[in-house]
């Protein structure tokens, strides 16, 4: 049996070649021509400039693949079509390579490991595609089932890992692709609490990773019944090595679905105060107002006193303490901080500032000016001295004296001759 390039290449000096090569043009021509107006039509406005598109990068190679086929199906009772087969396999690889990449990299981020990935999959393709122009691909297969043992009454022959590790790859990847079409409508469902919406996502996300499995492990002709075999170690493993890591996802999804804790809310736990950035499965991260991000089990949280500083009402209490010498205008200081305050664009007007007497000082009196804020994500020091530079710049146009610790000491001398001292 001849292979399709040697079909090909036995009509070079056929008339059929130019009806061949014109239907090829014209197919990938008419497709270039839709995807164009698709794209235009459809893509998004806000994402004009985003290369990986859909539209544009996968239905091209495959309008023009469908286009050929209708056009073989159509010549084929005229004339031989030796070139058009040798053009479909070829446009077929190429759109199976397009539309792997696509899935790869929108399932996954970018790394190192997914560019090794996509590489591969291009030469797996591409050799795919050389042994079945040449006609050698049965010769291969053949040779890979041949190579193989006998387990139980299960032969496993590495055509067969082969063919698993493909069908593994492709329906966990597809699962992923769907997974994240699913998270972003349900990310932008904004009449969803944010909350149920990763519970959502995740939930979303692992029944498809797990239909992938049990559609691809028999495609490879495993039986799935082993998975009650695997589920029984697994629950052992649970029971005495993975207690913490099952402990940590159990809690991820308590704290997403009762509510305690809110990606942007302020809190302090375990000794780390700052803002929830992520509600992950296994760990929570809280960034600091340093920058720094600590990665909080979930179990800790569960299990340990969290004070959350928005959990009902954004607003945080702050307190500044002046004191004022004896001698300055006590009303008069009191209207400068809580002006001053007032006059602060981060400061609350409801709850409205206050200023009380707390207590007569040794040096003087002792005020404490009392305000809310609604942004505690912010910090607090860059508040603090906005707000006592200020009332130090007011208190000094006013001429109150802020006092510091005085000590008067008196030298008392002696002057009265002393008696002399005879034996």
């Amino acid at each position: 049996m001849t292979s399709p390039l040697q079909d090909a290449l036995a009509q070079a000096n056929d008339a059929s070649l130019i009806w061949q090569l014109g239907l090829v043009f014209a197919s990938w021509g008419l497709a270039w021509l839709l995807t164009h107006f698709l794209s235009r039509r459809f893509t998004h406005k806000q994402q004009p400039d985003l290369k990986l598109n859909a539209i544009s990068y996968v239905l091209l190679p495959l309008l023009a693949l469908t286009l050929l086929i209708i056009g073989k199906s159509a010549l084929q009772h005229w004339m031989p079509v030796s070139l058009l087969r040798l053009c479909i396999a070829l446009t077929l690889a190429f759109t199976l390579i397009r539309a792997a990449v696509h899935v790869l990299r929108i399932s996954f981020a970018p790394s190192e490991l997914l560019n090794l990935v996509e590489r591969t999959l291009i030469v797996v393709v591409l050799i795919a595609a050389a042994l079945h122009l040449t006609g050698l691909h049965r010769e291969v297969l053949n040779t890979l089932d041949d190579i193989g043992l006998n387990i139980g009454k299960q032969r496993v022959s590495l055509l067969l890992v082969l063919e698993g590790a493909l069908s593994m790859l492709a329906t966990v990847a597809i699962a992923l692709w769907v997974g994240r079409l699913i998270e972003a409508r349900v990310m932008s469902a904004k009449t969803l609490e944010p909350n149920l919406r990763i519970v959502l996502a995740k939930v979303v996300r692992a029944l498809l990773m797990l239909i992938g499995v049990l559609i691809a492990l028999p495609l490879a002709g495993i039986d799935i019944t082993f998975l009650s075999v695997f589920g029984g170690a697994l629950g052992v493993g649970l029971g005495f090595g993975l207690q913490k890591v099952a402990s940590n996802y159990i809690s991820g999804f308590i704290i997403l679905l009762d509510r305690s804790l809110r990606i942007g809310d302020v809190v302090t736990v375990d000794n780390k105060y700052g803002e929830i950035t992520q509600i992950n499965n296994r760990y929570t991260v809280v960034k600091g107002l340093d920058g720094t991000e600590a990665i909080v089990p979930n179990e800790t949280i569960i299990t340990s006193t969290v004070v959350n500083h928005s959990f009902s009402n954004r607003n945080v209490r702050m307190n500044l303490q002046v004191s004022i010498s004896y001698a300055s205008p006590l009303e008069t200081a009191m209207a400068i901080m809580k002006n001053t305050a007032l006059a602060n664009p981060r400061v609350l007007h409801e709850p409205a500032p206050e200023v009380y007497l707390k207590e007569f000082g040794d040096n003087g009196l002792l005020l404490e000016l009392v305000i809310w804020i609604s942004d505690p994500e912010e910090g607090q020091l860059s508040l603090r001295s906005a707000l006592n530079l200020a009332i130090w710049r007011e208190f000094q146009a006013a001429a109150i004296e802020i006092p510091y610790p005085r000590r008067d000491i008196k030298v008392v001398v002696d002057s009265a001759p002393s008696a002399d001292i005879r034996s």
